[in-house]
């Protein structure tokens, strides 16, 4: 657990970066297209500045798509207005409208079943709020023009391969590990009309691209059903299951672009970003070192 001076410069630091990150309202809007992509994010009002960082600078330098939107529920009339005019009129969606079916509540669950509705007639790209863009994304356009699936990976190490290279005996996964742990060892003992052989990668959802067509919402909800009856419904309703069910379904559509991890990158409290392109800034260790408060300077820079 943090101390009492960790939380208060953890405070601080978030207030500088919420200052610097406001200087966003200051570029220029952007022209939405509807050309087959759609780039989707969940937010709600706390992070409206740094998801306008995050969408503006990845749509700068794609150079294609239209935005979409899931309100947590917080969005207020006048961060809808906000968006409108930085974006282009995003189509906006009600948390509290997405029909959960089989799949736990709440873990941006809802999030990835909306997306799935989505995906049935575009190409639609999950891009989390606290991403940061600074350069060129050639493979995302090349796995968007080939209509093949692609995702951060969760790690550096991290491959595609056959789910049975996961499989342990549940037993041997203490029942108090991560939900992932434990549904990644029963991995190739579920049967949820997924294509076999059924694979996996241990990706990261907060930065995914899913082709048009493909599994649906269905197939979330078979997964989910099996899930639930190995690990019971406590286990698999914890945060992290969605992710899991994002990698299985990224995973099985043939084999997914898995992003470079030099250019496209989770940060995990590096001294220096290097040539990244693309830097996920997890919620752990978000504002360490000040490189999410220097990368979004250098974005908004960018863009202005």
């Amino acid at each position: 657990m943090e101390s009492v001076p960790q939380r208060a410069l953890r405070k601080l630091r978030e207030w500088q970066f919420n200052r610097a990150a406001r200087a966003v309202l200051d570029t220029p809007p952007l022209r939405a297209a509807d050309d087959g992509l759609v780039i989707f994010s969940m937010i709600g009002t706390r992070v409206l500045y740094p998801y306008l960082v995050s969408a503006k600078s990845f749509r700068a330098q794609l150079g294609r798509g239209r935005f979409a939107v899931l309100d947590d529920g917080t969005l207020t009339p006048e961060d809808k207005a906000v968006l409108a005019h930085h974006l282009g009129e995003p189509q906006i969606f009600s948390i509290a409208a997405v029909d959960l079916g089989d799949c736990p509540k709440g873990g941006c669950w809802e999030r990835l079943l909306k997306l799935l509705e989505l995906r049935t007639r575009d190409y639609v790209i999950q891009l989390d709020s606290d991403t940061v863009t600074l350069g060129p994304l050639p493979e995302v356009a090349d796995a968007i023009a080939a209509g093949r699936n692609f995702t951060l990976k969760g790690d550096a190490t991290s491959r595609w391969q056959p789910a049975s290279a996961f499989g342990r005996d549940l037993a041997e996964v203490p029942r108090d590990a991560h939900v992932q742990a434990r549904i990644e060892a029963a991995m190739d003992r579920i049967d949820a009309g997924l294509p076999q052989p059924l694979h996996y990668v241990r990706g990261c959802a907060g930065f995914a691209g899913f082709a048009a067509g493909g599994l649906d919402r269905k197939a979330a909800d078979m997964f989910s059903i099996e899930a639930r009856a190995l690990l019971g419904d406590a286990k698999w309703s914890q945060w992290g299951s969605e992710q899991v069910m994002s990698n299985v379904i990224v995973s099985n559509e043939g084999e997914p672009l898995l992003l470079p991890y030099d250019r496209y990158m989770n940060y995990w409290r590096e001294p220096n970003l290097g040539q990244a392109s693309l830097v996920h800034f997890l919620g752990t260790c978000r504002y360490d070192r000040g490189m999410y408060l220097k990368a979004t300077r250098q974005a908004i820079a960018n863009l202005g």
